[in-house]
């Protein structure tokens, strides 16, 4: 009989369709089995689980580890020390560094940093923009998980491309069957709208918001949904914030556009009412938008209008998070290490079911970017990438605890209740009774390799940018078909 490398014992094992008692053998960083205690084989080692939940570790497809560029923000080593104290076994990194990631060289640094400190898997985002159109092939070559693209400005001024720039980065990108990432909002109002409070006198933290109204995401989604349909280029619309931008989602979905979406904790439990409290603290792009727009996205979740839960992880400093011009201090906070705790605290209190947890957080990301079953799955041949979580545990989340090197959050002082207690990457402990084990450093790896996208489906490619050059003065449109 085949040995197990390591034996799960009754715990209660959740997919996005049921929760029972079973143990889990892994063998090879792979299960090897599900069922029942007595049906499992011997093992080297054995967990006994009882009492506890065990879920499909979380994948957060949209992570900011600041490193190369930014290390006293964070790096590879503290960033994902973080993921795998909140049960988070796979994270997507963006490519806002220095240098960005936009070309096979920056890629290949950034592969390089991240292999020798990674405790979790990871996947790359390649830099989609302007300048950047043709180094596709290259960093699909060199191994990109998808593509960002940031319609609006964000931290590390990364320009917006025109409209132009942005249909001709789709069309060069739909063939691939690469998705591409979206922040989805309007540049142009923006900052026109910014230009005039401050010459106002607004550096109040609600300036912010003022600056940056839900219309934004509502014509950004609608314009990126529309180049998305007209090329069959895959797309996810990440950190939606508001109740309105989901109309374009759902129109958008309607059509057959392939086109998917995130929210985070903070627009779920977050709004304008915690400006006053926590001033510069709670500044994200998008913002944290009117207490009105929670039940939508709430429900938007529960109806698959919104795919999955992310973070937006976005360390700083506590001296970039306090400023008293809101203005000039930085965007985003931590979260990686939150999202479990505080979406397990909602499932708690009966917001929704472990089971739907599990659907957001692992399976439909998995899905989305090509790498289910292997990742986002409790069955036979997964990766053994696994979170045990004591669904009962309460506890308080206090900042200068965190992992991450940002210890400034607006979640500090919150009650929680469910707390991951051992984190499991491809069969091994990354994070075992709450400690980390430090010899996993450099053990996470690039899941591009493992990703297979659907096949692709471009559209009108007689008429994109490439083929109207090529074809020349002598060639004859055809008729569109949709």
């Amino acid at each position: 009989m085949t040995t197990a490398d390591l034996v799960i014992r009754n715990g209660m094992v959740v997919t996005p369709d049921a929760a029972f008692a079973a143990s889990v053998a892994v063998r090879d960083g792979k299960i090897l089995a599900v069922g029942a205690q007595d049906a499992m084989p011997p093992a080297r080692e054995t967990l006994d689980a009882r009492g506890l939940h065990i879920l499909p570790g979380a994948i957060d497809v949209h992570v900011h580890f600041r490193d190369p560029g930014y290390p006293h923000k964070e790096d590879w080593a503290s960033g994902t020390a973080a993921a795998a104290f909140g049960g988070v076994t796979t994270v997507f990194d963006m490519p806002n560094t220095i240098p960005p990631t936009a070309t096979a060289e920056s890629l290949a640094e950034k592969h390089a940093i991240a292999s020798s400190k990674a405790h979790v898997d990871y996947g790359l985002y390649g830099l989609l923009g302007e300048e950047t159109i043709a180094h596709v092939g290259a960093l699909i070559e060199g191994g990109v998980i998808g593509f960002k693209l940031y319609m609006g400005n964000t931290f590390g001024k990364i320009p917006s491309p025109s409209t132009g720039a942005m249909l001709e980065a789709f069309e060069v990108v739909a063939p691939t069957g690469k998705r591409i990432s979206l922040h989805a909002e309007t540049n142009s109002i923006m900052e026109r709208r910014e230009t005039q409070l401050r010459n106002a006198g607004r550096r109040d933290p609600l300036a912010h918001l003022a600056c940056r109204p839900a219309v934004v995401a509502v014509e950004a989604v609608s314009r990126a949904a529309i180049l998305a349909e007209w090329t069959g280029a895959r797309i996810h619309i990440l950190h939606i914030s508001s109740a309105d931008e989901l109309r374009p989602l759902r129109e958008a979905k309607a059509r057959g556009v392939d086109i998917t979406g995130e929210t985070g904790p903070h627009y779920l439990m977050l709004s304008a009412d915690d400006y006053a409290r926590f001033g510069g603290i709670i500044r994200v792009n998008p913002p944290v938008r009117e207490a009105f727009n929670q039940e939508p996205l709430w429900a938007a979740l529960a109806d698959g209008t919104i795919d999955m839960v992310a973070t937006d992880h976005a360390p700083h400093t506590p001296e970039e998070k306090t400023r008293n011009d809101i203005f000039t201090v930085d965007c985003g906070f931590p979260g990686v290490e939150t999202q479990m705790p505080l979406m397990l605290t909602a499932m708690n209190a009966g917001r929704m079911s472990i089971c739907d947890y599990v659907r957001w957080s692992a399976a439909n990301p998995a899905r989305v970017f090509g790498l289910y079953p292997t990742k986002g799955a409790i069955q036979p041949g997964a990766d053994a990438d696994l979170a045990i979580v004591d669904l009962a545990r309460s506890w308080i989340i206090d900042d200068a605890k965190l992992q991450s090197r940002s210890r400034v959050s607006p979640w500090h002082g919150r009650a929680v209740q469910g707390l991951p207690l051992h984190t499991l990457v491809r069969g091994r402990f990354v994070m075992r009774d709450r400690v980390l084990v430090e010899d996993t450093r450099g053990f996470g790896r690039s899941v591009h390799a493992i990703q297979r996208m659907p096949e692709p489906q471009p559209r009108n490619t007689d008429k994109t940018s490439a083929e109207i050059v090529r074809a020349g003065p002598s060639a004859r449109p055809r008729e569109h078909v949709a």
